[in-house]
């Protein structure tokens, strides 16, 4: 299915948020995802549900200073 992963459009498999971080290599409970502007917490990801263009954000923390 055709996905907008951070502004990006990309061809998936996975049928839940979980599995699509798991296929793009995401990893850790650190994560902070949204889908079509909602934030989906770490625990609801694997109920978390995609279709096809739908938009999700993936936000890792970045040290800098």
């Amino acid at each position: 299915m055709k996905l907008i992963i951070n502004g990006e459009a990309l061809e998936a498999s996975a049928a839940t948020l979980a599995e699509l971080l798991a296929e793009l290599d995401y990893e850790g409970a650190w994560l902070a995802t949204a889908v079509n502007g909602e934030l989906v917490r770490a625990e609801e990801r694997q109920d978390c549900r995609l279709c096809d263009e739908d938009r999700i954000e993936i936000l890792s923390p970045m040290q800098g200073g």
